[in-house]
């Protein structure tokens, strides 16, 4: 395992074939800039500042390489139950994304029991297969990230992240049998 910096990190999401999957397993994560100030936003009702492929980098990077590239973007989150305030305030952002092509489907953490590590596994079962491993600490702050390479170990990974998309829901259908109003 190779430990990345976040300019190699940002440089796998323009170095791939296929696909893309990140689970995501944290209860909450610690996240600084722009997303601290939509955090801020939603916790006092404030509308929160608008985020779409027109004014985020990252949601635009999602939908051109969906769109020109034909590319595959999905994301697996576990929920408890209930959800923290964190994992609430996340619901938006997967509207956002899913707008822009990503696929978002929620787990509940009592069907999936213990998972990890949190991962981004891009081309999962081709020659071209990798992840990256990412490691946080007690806070929910990144601590590194880690380059795997090794085929066995990305196997092993990509099947963790099966196995947990396989409990899980579109994200649509699990906001319907949360409650929630798909549209807000």
């Amino acid at each position: 395992m190779t430990g990345l910096d976040a300019a190699a990190f940002d440089a796998l999401f323009n170095d791939f074939y296929f696909d893309v999957v990140r689970l995501e397993t944290l209860p909450a994560y610690s996240v600084g800039g722009a997303e601290q100030q939509r955090i801020v936003a939603w916790r006092e009702g404030l509308p929160r500042p608008e985020r779409s492929v027109r004014t985020d980098p990252w949601l635009a990077r999602i939908a051109t390489s969906t769109v020109r590239g034909g590319l595959s973007w999905r994301r697996v989150r576990v929920f408890d139950d209930p959800p923290s305030d964190y994992q609430r305030y996340q619901l938006e952002s997967y509207r956002e994304a899913q707008a822009a092509g990503d696929q978002v489907a929620i787990a509940s953490r009592a069907d999936v029991g213990e998972t990890g590590p949190d991962v981004w596994v891009f081309d999962a079962g081709t020659q071209y297969a990798r992840a990256v491993v990412m490691h946080y600490r007690d806070d929910g702050s990144l601590d590194r990230r880690e380059l795997v390479e090794d085929p066995t170990t990305v196997a092993h990974l990509a099947m963790e992240v099966a196995r947990v998309a396989s409990q899980a829901l579109p994200l649509n259908e699990w906001l319907v049998r949360a409650g929630v109003n798909a549209g807000a």
